[in-house]
């Protein structure tokens, strides 16, 4: 019996063009990894019994896991917008901006506003749901942001906005 999920929240239908590449490459790669996947399954199943059978209960949780994520992206790959130019006003903070912030210390920052398909921290890309960026959208230059959350208020101040690589 399988654990019950709650459907994941409705995030924003935007993404860059870079992104969507990313994600139907792993599209292609996910469905190259199953037939692999298929085959071990098969293989482990061969072994005998399967109540015991360590690699065979292993494999099919995996192949789960695969078929999850393909049926995910076959349904969200075409409720994607694709947002490939950068906005007329380039003064106003929008989707795929890079966004330079300066915090009341003084400590500089530099976040990409991009869809909740992206988000990737290490690249230091956030997601338009998020509430930093909901809070960016549309402010400019000097323009001052206020983020509360359970513990404590951060503000920041937009520093440079960019639409093309970030400014380092």
């Amino acid at each position: 019996m399988s654990r019950w999920r709650p459907p994941r929240p409705k995030s924003s239908p935007y993404i860059t063009q870079e992104g969507y590449q990313a994600l139907e490459i792993e599209l292609k790669e996910l469905w190259t990894r199953r037939k692999d996947v298929t085959l071990a399954v098969t293989a482990a199943a061969a072994e005998g019994d399967r109540s015991e059978n360590a690699e065979y209960i292993y494999r099919k949780k995996e192949l789960r896991g695969i078929d999850r994520r393909i049926h995910y992206l076959q349904k969200r790959l075409p409720a994607l917008n694709i947002v490939s130019q950068p906005p007329d006003d380039q003064d106003r903070i929008f989707f795929s901006a890079w966004v330079t912030l300066e915090n009341e210390a003084g400590e500089e920052v530099t976040y990409r506003i991009v869809g909740a398909d992206e988000l990737d921290p290490k690249k230091r890309y956030i997601s338009l749901d998020s509430p930093l960026a909901r809070a960016l959208l549309k402010k400019t230059f000097d323009d001052e942001v206020a983020i509360q959350n359970e513990l404590k208020e951060t503000r920041y101040t937009v520093v440079d906005i960019n639409y093309g690589k970030p400014s380092e």
